[in-house]
């Protein structure tokens, strides 16, 4: 389904070169101040044009047709369009028949019996990620009401490179893999780390609503997300228990944080830290052997269109955007 949360309701609609894409919110409470710039930060930082994201260039205006009125959440559920202006479908006339290795073309062609939108990924485009930026604006909002709960997350590692980002650049190795994979006609995966700050002791519902089940169902939803891990992660099968645990200090806070700030699916009172491993991206120029499925034979594709050389590189916010949307949907103080 396109929805996700209880209190805080978050569904998505739209495909990737349709008029508009977009976001209904319910749950917003009435009185929520709200203005433009709670939308544009954030949607500044998802926005293409940096070196190794697609050429595509959108306005990403976000018109707001209800749930706001005169600065304030009316408390009725807010939606929120984007419109697509910069489309070129002709370039995906050829992938219903040679689908992407790696995307979800063949797959949705399958599920809904060729009546799905294939053009630009439909549905399943990165697009998509740009109402669930909406939408965590209106979550972060919120949750710096409930004690400054405060959510940032920046690219740690690209094409195997890990390095930490100080002021938004790249270092010259990764700009160099990237250069590299652009020249071959290839792509990128990379790992973006979260870190959750300001969360009191105790957040979650066990047993299959704890705390990392909900962020997981929620950043496993952003296209292209291949792995999620929690504090020391699948290093902790390596570990001893004496390497992972995390002692209390007098005052009920981990000393360290091996768990990532969750113990038993509940919020410890450490910082909730997680790490999201996106794939490389699938829509490639280099020559790839797959299958005609019309034709029944095997064929070259070379993908035609504009894409991301690496999407994890507009990831951060997004991920950010999913832990907003849970957390304010799972802390009672924030509805």
């Amino acid at each position: 389904m396109n929805s996700f949360g209880r209190r805080f309701r978050v569904s998505v609609f739209g495909e990737s070169h349709g008029p508009a894409i977009g976001v209904v919110i319910d749950g917003v409470p009435a009185g929520l101040r709200l203005s433009a710039e709670d939308f544009c930060a954030d949607i500044d930082r998802r926005r293409s044009g940096a070196h190794g994201t697609t050429p595509r260039k959108e306005e990403d205006i976000p018109e707001i047709l209800s749930g706001i009125h005169d600065g304030y959440a009316t408390g009725a559920p807010m939606s929120i369009i984007f419109r697509n202006g910069n489309t070129r479908s002709s370039d995906y006339e050829l992938l219903r028949a040679v689908p992407r290795p790696g995307h979800a073309d063949h797959v949705a062609d399958v599920r809904w019996h060729g009546h799905n939108d294939a053009r630009g990924g439909g549905h399943f485009s990165g697009r998509l990620t740009l109402p669930v930026v909406a939408a965590g604006a209106v979550a972060k909002k919120l949750l710096s009401g409930c004690g400054g709960i405060s959510i940032r997350a920046s690219l740690v590692e690209v094409g195997g490179i890990s390095f930490r980002q100080e002021d938004g650049t790249l270092p010259q190795d990764v700009t160099d893999a990237i250069d590299d994979a652009i020249r071959e006609g290839d792509s990128l995966g990379g790992i973006v780390e979260c870190v959750v700050c300001g969360l009191p002791a105790g957040i979650g519902e066990p047993f299959w609503d704890s705390l990392e089940s909900m962020i997981s169902h929620a950043v496993f939803s952003i296209p292209g997300v291949r792995g999620v891990e929690f504090g020391d992660g699948f290093a902790a099968a390596r570990m001893k228990g004496s390497e992972h645990n995390d002692p209390l200090g007098c005052d009920g806070v981990p000393l360290k944080n091996g768990a990532g700030g969750i113990n038993g699916g509940l919020s410890s009172g450490a910082p909730i830290v997680f790490r999201v491993a996106f794939k490389p991206t699938s829509s490639i120029r280099k020559t790839q052997v797959t299958a005609d499925v019309k034709a029944g034979v095997m064929t070259d594709l070379s993908v035609p269109g504009r894409h991301d050389a690496c999407f994890a590189l507009r990831a951060p916010v997004v991920v950010e955007a999913m832990a907003a949307v849970v957390l304010a949907d799972m802390v009672p103080q924030c509805l």
